[in-house]
């Protein structure tokens, strides 16, 4: 909104040239995300607090501890998230840019979907929401129509790529088969951030960790001088995503001011669904998948805890793991909440790091 209405002032107000520039806006974004998120946040938990009554439903099956410390702490708090990203990208981004909106529309999207999930556990007091059935075909058939967009955007000889890192220049061409491994990447990025969604501050941290490094990825692989020199595939008009990823970064910091230990909200399928789902529709879009589940190995491992334990109790009728998530296995093995968090997301630094080397490393 700003950059429409304001930049094409410059030529009266050469102040307003500032605009111009995607880092400047990135900036406004974020601060712009964490004032709306500072500001409304407590007003939002208010108003979940008083609509929840006893919050979210505590699993059961889950850490005994939890039942107790968790009792009563209301769910939806993605919609903070969600409500301060989206106002912050509607003012600073460029939204003639078309990646802008096919990331906002996976992010709403999934965000629809997850606020559905949490309303149905909410008002039947039930952990059990929305079908797992349903969820996928929804997911599936949103990462299909996002995955259908990004090839009508990509120039023929790219579209339907799949680039690979540490090989320079490498594009292998999946034709139609991107229509498969392009929403396998969404959903499959929405879904292992939902698993990785169960201690205070666990998710939303290194889903920021994951943004900030992706919101560098968008800026270089949308810089026609950069990705030369990178020797990355140029792909116009991703560079604007640099913006919307700041948004995020700003809306999840103030998200967390109100998640720290002990949280005053959850996220909630609500928050964790469109993050990820976010997630993966850059990766597509910037043509990272790869580096995606570098970057977001913390959300692999995590997925990947959940299917080894599936796996194994169902050919062996044994568990690999004392509780799955893997962040389950090391509460049930003594380790306080705050250390499994601060030691994930130290994980999900590294990760991010060996994930933005693949950008020089070619």
């Amino acid at each position: 909104m700003f950059y429409y209405f304001l930049y094409p002032l410059a030529a009266q107000v050469s102040a307003f040239n500032v605009f111009r520039y995607i880092t400047f806006r990135a900036g406004g974004a974020v601060m712009t995300a964490l004032l709306i998120a500072f500001w409304l946040g407590p007003r939002m938990i208010n108003w979940l607090r008083a609509r929840q009554g006893k919050g979210q439903p505590i699993r059961t099956d889950g850490p005994q501890r939890h039942i107790v410390e968790k009792q009563g702490t209301p769910t939806m708090g993605g919609l903070l998230i969600l409500l301060s990203a989206l106002i912050a990208t509607l003012f600073w981004a460029d939204l003639t840019d078309p990646y802008v909106w096919l990331v906002l529309f996976v992010t709403v999207s999934f965000g629809l979907l997850g606020f559905a999930d949490d309303y149905l556990k909410v008002t039947k007091r039930s952990s059990e929401g929305v079908s797992g059935r349903i969820k996928l075909l929804f997911q599936f058939a949103v990462a299909l129509a996002a995955a259908w967009w990004v090839m009508s955007l990509e120039s023929p000889l790219m579209a339907g790529g799949m680039a690979v890192p540490f090989v320079k220049g490498t594009l292998v061409p999946l034709g139609w088969g991107f229509l498969v491994f392009a929403p396998l990447v969404i959903v499959g990025a929405s879904n292992a951030v939902n698993l990785t969604d169960g201690l205070d501050g666990l998710a939303i941290v290194p889903v920021m960790i994951a943004a900030l490094a992706f919101a560098l990825i968008a800026y270089l692989v949308g810089n026609a001088k950069f990705a030369t020199y990178l020797e990355l595939h140029y792909i116009a008009g991703t560079g604007e995503l640099a913006v919307f990823l700041a948004a995020l970064l700003g809306a999840g910091l103030g998200f967390l001011w109100y998640n720290a230990p002990p949280a005053m909200v959850f996220m909630g399928d609500t928050g964790s669904l469109s993050l990820g789902g976010a997630l993966g529709a850059v990766a597509v879009a910037t043509k990272h998948e790869i580096v995606l589940a570098i970057v977001g190995g913390l959300f692999v491992m995590e997925a990947v805890s959940v299917i080894v334990q599936v796996i194994s109790f169902k050919t062996t009728g044994k568990r690999v793991f004392r509780m799955a998530p893997i962040h389950h296995h090391f509460e049930q093995l003594g380790w306080k909440e705050s250390t499994i968090v601060i030691r994930f997301w130290i994980i999900a630094v590294v990760l991010a790091l060996i994930g933005l080397s693949t950008l020089k490393l070619r």
